[in-house]
């Protein structure tokens, strides 16, 4: 079986597995107590580490360049970066060793799944919205981690945001 379909296969599948390099990842939502106690879950008692990933969203391009007004705003990266401190100081605090930081990028599944291969992770964590019909998910933001799982070539666990 083909990495891409090992990392398709239903998460229950997985149950038991444990990983000794984690990306915890974000598409910029706040990133809730469930994600991290699924990390812990999968986490190799005998050292795994995790890394942290969020994303600054940029809203599009002008002529095919960043436009100023379409970056983030320093109030956005400053949000991006307190979510990445809080949950590094989370897994710290159960012991995990923990590293993190701030993306700005239109395209956040392929930064995403860049970060997951350049760091050599096994498994994707992120906090995700229910499924929605594919046609109207694609045009969503909030259906990002459904896209990470598809192109991922590691398994992802999607953990249902409740916003906690």
């Amino acid at each position: 079986m083909s990495a891409t379909a090992r990392a398709r296969q239903d998460p229950q599948d997985w149950d038991g597995a444990r990983f000794g390099r984690i990306l915890l990842a974000t598409e910029g939502r706040p990133i809730p107590e469930a994600a991290i106690r699924r990390v812990i879950e999968l986490a190799d008692p005998h050292g795994a580490s995790v890394r942290v990933l969020s994303i600054a969203r940029v809203h599009g391009t002008s002529f095919g360049m960043p436009t100023p007004g379409l970056l983030p705003s320093r109030d956005e990266w400053r949000q991006q970066q307190e979510i990445v401190t809080k949950a590094i100081k989370r897994l710290k605090r159960k012991g995990l060793e923990a590293d993190g930081h701030v993306v700005g990028t239109r395209k956040s599944t392929k930064k995403i799944v860049e970060e997951a291969t350049l760091e050599e992770c096994e498994a994707i964590v992120m906090a995700a919205d229910p499924d929605r019909p594919r046609l109207i998910a694609d045009a969503m933001w909030s259906q990002e981690p459904q896209r990470v799982r598809r192109k991922a070539k590691v398994p992802v666990f999607l953990v249902p945001d409740d916003g906690d």
